[in-house]
C-alpha cells in the first residue's frame, strides 16, 4: 500500500493509515468537525492541499473521514486514489442537496439509490450506451435499516448530479423534476461510477438543506440538526457493513 498517491493529493503522515470505509463530505473543515464530534481518538492522516483526513473509531469500528472537494472531478480524483492506492473498500458521501419534488422537504435525509448526471464522466468508459451510476445495495439496505432504528424520516430514490452550480439553462431543474429525480447535488454520480469501475462499494446520504422551487432554506442551526441525523445514519451504516 502506498504512503503517497501519484498525484501527491494524499500523503499519509508517518504511522497513520486509512480505514476500509471512508465518509466523505465535500468540505474538508466538515471532515474535521465529523472527526472531532463523532469519532473516538481521531488521528490526522492527511492535510495535503488542506484536504483533511482522519481515522478514528465509532462504536468500536474503525472509520475514516476525508473531504472530497466540490464537483465530480474532485470527488473522482480522491475516490479513485482511495480505492486504488490505499485499500479503501467503501465510501459514503455525506453532504447537502437541493430538493426538487413537492414531497421532498427541508431536513429530510435522502438515501440515493442512483444518480442521473450531465457529467462527461458518464461517456468515458467506452461502454455501448451509458452506464447507470448506482449505489451498492448492501450499503443502501443498511442505511435504510439504520434510519428506521434511529427513527429518522428518510426519502430514497434517484438524484441529479450536475457539473453546474449555476447552470446556463435555467429550465434544467424543471426537467429533472419532471423525470422524478428527488434532489440536485454535485458529486454522487461520479462516486458511484468510480466505485463501479473499481469493483468497490459506495453510497450517498444527503441532507435536504434547501428546496429549488419553494426557495425555502435551513438556517445554520437547522442545518446542523439535519446534519446530525445524516451522520448518525452514515456511521451506523459503516458499522453494519462488513468491509
Amino acid at each position: 500500500m502506498m504512503t503517497s498517491s501519484p498525484s501527491a493529493c494524499i500523503v499519509l503522515k508517518e504511522g497513520t493509515h486509512i480505514a476500509k470505509c471512508v465518509l466523505m463530505p465535500g468540505d474538508p473543515l466538515r471532515a474535521k468537525y465529523i472527526a472531532d464530534h463523532y469519532l473516538e481518538n481521531p488521528v490526522l492522516f492527511n492535510d495535503t492541499r488542506n484536504m483533511l483526513g482522519y481515522t478514528g473509531t465509532y462504536e468500536g469500528k474503525e472509520v475514516s473521514v476525508m473531504g472530497s472537494g466540490m464537483g465530480v472531478p474532485s470527488m473522482v480524483l480522491y475516490a479513485h486514489e482511495l480505492y486504488t492506492f490505499f485499500g479503501v473498500e467503501a465510501i459514503i458521501r455525506v453532504g447537502s442537496a437541493g430538493g426538487l419534488q413537492d414531497d421532498v422537504h427541508l431536513r429530510d435525509v435522502l438515501i440515493a439509490m442512483s444518480a442521473s448526471t450531465n457529467s462527461g464522466q458518464l461517456i468515458s468508459y467506452d461502454l455501448p450506451g451509458y452506464p447507470a451510476p448506482t449505489a451498492d445495495y448492501g450499503m443502501f439496505a443498511a442505511a435504510v435499516e439504520a434510519a428506521k432504528e434511529l427513527g429518522v424520516h428518510t426519502v430514497a430514490g434517484s438524484v441529479y448530479t450536475s457539473d453546474f452550480f449555476y447552470h446556463p439553462d435555467t429550465s434544467v431543474n424543471v426537467k429533472a423534476k419532471a423525470m422524478g429525480l428527488l434532489a440536485v447535488e454535485m458529486e454522487t454520480a461520479g462516486l458511484y461510477l468510480e466505485a463501479m469501475a473499481n469493483h468497490k462499494k459506495a453510497l450517498s446520504i444527503l441532507s435536504i438543506s434547501d428546496h429549488i422551487f419553494t426557495g425555502e432554506a435551513l438556517s445554520a442551526e437547522d442545518r446542523q440538526n439535519s446534519f446530525h441525523d445524516m451522520m448518525e445514519i452514515s456511521l451506523k451504516t459503516a458499522v453494519k457493513c462488513d468491509f
